[in-house]
This record gives structure tokens, C-alpha cells and sequence, in this order.
């Protein structure tokens, strides 16, 4: 903590910084949305780089040589066996197949909300305009590994393209050293009706989806989150193929008064931070005794903690508290900030969800944590992060489609328009366009 924080914390606590300062709580913001960036970033992509251009150039045994690089097993073969999914489902305990099941068709149920309708509207002159939506074809999915396992992210990333009606579904997860995937992740495969599965990582597993090889077919979409390298290789690759959003490391803000209890407010910045040391956890509140309490009921809550190390690792350096004078404060923060969950633990949560806009998903009242977001709420839980939410939303069914303009006019409707489009043309130095009109009526 820097001596200005010192003299502004209301906490001795150095687990996670607390500041008043209005121009000061801004800038520690800022600093947090930009904690992906930097030199680190520029290094990675020179890596990447090399990697996508392998891929391109030598296929499925750049992708076998580069696997056992970077995770220590010769996926040999690429896929996992259709069976291999049978039997992962089949392992799993019932209380958790049912845990599945259940944020299966609540997901599933949601998302079919989401469909858009063909749109078709007549012109003054009889004319016909419209909007038609199709899917994709084929849709790659990127299951993250590594830390955790992360079945919920099977079917959040499954369920809108299987409503959309992506013909060709391709999953693709990193398998640990001993070439295995994870099985829970493998059974939620299997529940949602994947059937082809790959043992790849990284972004050779981005390389594979997004040029094709012998094993891996070529898709349209590629949507799923991943690490650095793996974010770096979808904007790489962007252009060649359709990708959902470029995903950093995850984040929760939680605006709290008087109302809240501290011990709900340790619980979920905790279940952030608990994603991963980059993961960020911002507490906003009116109430200076409940930022006092806080760093207590953190230290209570990490004891035993199974990832205490990433908590801590997580809150000593994108943990913030800010105390407000108002809850308008703490609204303009958020805002300022768009972050990618928004917990709202205040006495009138409806009517700050009202003026709140910039937030990937918004949480609302004290029965809300933001886990049931994660796992079964049913809107999507792949959202912006790093500030993106001020210009980007959800994952959802629209990533998997996309619209056709149909135009069709009558003699009348370019007799009506006709001068108007030739006028135009001239205007621009296009004389076929405006030929291509006149000609019409000789």
C-alpha cells in the first residue's frame, strides 16, 4: 500500500486496499480494467504468433508436437472417443448429474427466449425489406483447464449455439499430463449432445478451429474463454472466422449500504478472487464500519480455504474497497468501471439496477450471489470483462446466427427512387451505378 493509501484506509489490513479519494478511486479502477495489458501482452503475441503459423503450415502434427510443449502428453489420438463421454456420465454421482441436469434446462430454457425473428416490412411504393437469420454451421467451443475445471462453461457456451441451431458442434479442452480431461467437464459434454471432442489446449487449439486440419474441422464461431494466450490467438484469428468476445480475467463488483452483511459481502468478493490470481474484487459502500469489518471476516473465511493462495494472491493486488459519500457515488464508479458481475446488496436494489449502465450482468438483492449467475440462473455467464461492458453484452444465441438483408423492389418502388439513386451515384463518381438504374427503364 503506497503512503497515500495508508493515510486514506480505514483498515491497517493490507489483504485489500481501501481508499476514499474520489480521483483516486477512479484511477484504481482504471488500473484494474487495464491488469491483462502491457508487455506481458505485446511478449505473448509473438508467441502466438509463431504458434497459429505452425498450425497453419504443418496441421495435426504441429498440433501433437505442440501439446506435448506446453502440456506434457502426445494427444495421440486428437479426440476423445464418443464413448469415453458414455462413461464419464455414467461415473459421475447422481446429486451431481442431477446438479447438471438441472442448469441444463434452466440454461436451455432461457436462451430459448433469445431467438430472434425474420423480420419483413413493405415500403411505401410495395416494396419488401427485410432481416433474415440463420446459424452458422459448424461452432467451436474452448472449455478452459489449468486451475479449475469449468463444466458450467460447457453448457453456457453449448446451449446458445444447440438453440441456434448450429448444425456441427466441436469442443476442444486441455487435458492434464496424463492426457486426461477432466471427467465432470467430459460428462457435461455428453449431457448437452457433444460428440466430438478434442484434447487440445492453448492457442494451437484456436489454430486448429480457425484454419482446419485433417482431425479438426474449420468453423465459423469460436466462442469460450481462456488464458492469455488463448484470447490473443481469437483476436489473431478474428476476420478468418467469427469470435465472441475477447475474454479477460474475471471480476466482481459489489456496492453495499447499511443493509448488507459483511459476512455476505467477504463470501462473494472471495468467490471471485478465488478464480484466479488476476481476478479482480471491488467492494463500493456508504457504510465505513462495514469496509472496517471487512478485512476481518476475509482472513476468518480464508482459513482452511482451499485456494487461499490465489484469494490472497487476488485481493492483495486488484482487491478495492472505495467508501462513498452517497450510493449516486457508487453508481458512477460502477459505471466508470463496467464491470463484468455486478452485485447489488443495498436496501432498494431495483431502483440502483435502474440507473446502473455499464455491467456485464447485474445482480440483484442479497439472495443473488453471483455463483447462481455462474452455474444455473440461466442467462449466459460468459460476459465483457476489463471494461468491455461499456460496448458489449452476454454470450448468447445472436453469437451463433447471423441476419441476411433481403431487398426486393417493383417497377414502381424504382421508378419512385430512381433520380434520387442516380443523383446519388453522380454525386460518388459511379457512373455504372447510375447507369444500372436507367438502363432499367429504356
Amino acid at each position: 500500500m503506497t503512503q497515500s493509501g495508508q493515510a486514506e484506509s480505514e483498515t491497517p489490513s493490507t489483504l485489500i486496499h481501501c481508499v476514499r479519494d474520489r480521483q483516486q478511486a477512479k484511477l484504481e479502477l482504471e488500473r484494474l480494467a487495464n491488469r491483462s495489458t502491457g508487455n506481458s501482452q505485446k511478449q505473448a503475441m509473438a508467441t502466438v504468433e509463431d504458434i497459429l503459423d505452425t498450425v497453419r503450415s504443418q496441421g495435426d502434427q504441429a498440433l501433437i508436437t505442440l501439446t506435448e510443449r506446453f502440456d506434457g502428453f502426445r494427444p495421440e489420438p486428437l479426440t476423445v472417443a464418443p464413448e469415453e463421454l458414455e462413461d464419464a456420465w455414467r461415473k459421475t454421482p447422481k446429486k451431481l448429474q442431477s446438479a447438471l441436469e438441472l442448469a441444463y434446462r434452466r440454461i436451455q430454457n432461457f436462451h430459448q427466449h433469445q431467438r430472434p425473428n425474420d423480420l419483413m416490412v413493405q415500403g411505401i411504393h410495395g416494396e419488401q425489406l427485410g432481416r433474415r437469420w440463420r446459424p452458422v454451421e459448424k461452432a467451436g467451443i474452448y472449455i478452459p483447464g489449468g486451475r479449475a475445471a469449468y463444466p458450467s462453461t460447457v453448457l453456457m457456451n453449448a446451449v446458445p449455439a444447440q438453440v441456434a441451431g448450429v448444425e456441427q458442434l466441436v469442443m476442444t479442452s486441455p487435458a492434464g499430463r496424463d492426457g486426461q480431461i477432466n471427467r465432470t467437464v467430459l460428462a457435461a459434454a455428453h449431457l448437452a449432445g457433444i460428440r466430438q471432442v478434442l484434447r487440445l489446449g492453448g492457442a494451437q487449439a484456436i489454430a486448429a478451429l480457425a484454419f482446419g486440419t485433417a482431425t479438426v474441422p474449420k468453423v465459423d464461431v469460436i466462442s469460450g474463454p481462456g488464458n492469455l494466450y488463448v484470447t490473443l490467438a481469437k483476436k489473431a484469428v478474428y476476420g478468418q472466422v467469427g469470435i465472441d468476445s475477447l475474454a479477460g480475467p474475471s471480476e466482481v463488483l459489489v456496492i453495499a449500504d447499511q443493509s448488507a452483511r459483511v459476512e455476505q459481502v467477504a463470501a462473494d468478493l472471495l468467490a471471485q478472487s478465488e478464480h484466479d490470481p488476476l481476478a479482480a474484487a471491488v467492494l463500493l459502500t456508504t457504510e465505513a464500519s462495514l469496509a472496517e469489518q471487512l478485512p476481518s471476516h476475509l482472513e476468518a473465511q480464508l482459513k482452511g480455504h482451499p485456494r487461499e493462495q490465489i484469494c490472497r494472491a487476488s485481493l492483495s493486488n486488484w482487491g478495492l474497497v472505495v467508501i462513498c459519500e452517497s450510493l449516486e457515488r457508487c453508481v458512477q464508479l460502477s459505471d466508470h468501471f463496467a464491470p463484468e458481475h455486478l452485485e447489488l446488496l443495498v436496501e432498494h436494489p431495483h431502483t440502483i439496477a435502474d440507473r446502473i449502465k455499464n455491467a456485464g450482468a447485474i445482480f440483484i438483492g442479497p439472495w443473488t450471489p453471483e455463483a447462481v449467475g455462474d452455474y444455473l440462473a440461466g442467462p449466459n455467464h460468459t460476459l465483457p470483462t476489463c471494461g468491455t461492458a461499456r460496448f458489449s453484452g452476454a454470450l448468447s444465441v445472436e453469437t451463433f446466427l447471423r441476419h441476411t438483408s433481403l431487398i426486393e423492389f417493383n417497377r414502381s418502388a424504382l421508378e419512385a427512387t430512381a433520380n434520387a439513386v442516380r443523383e446519388l451515384a453522380s454525386s460518388e463518381g459511379l457512373h455504372s451505378h447510375a447507369e444500372s438504374v436507367r438502363i432499367r427503364f429504356e
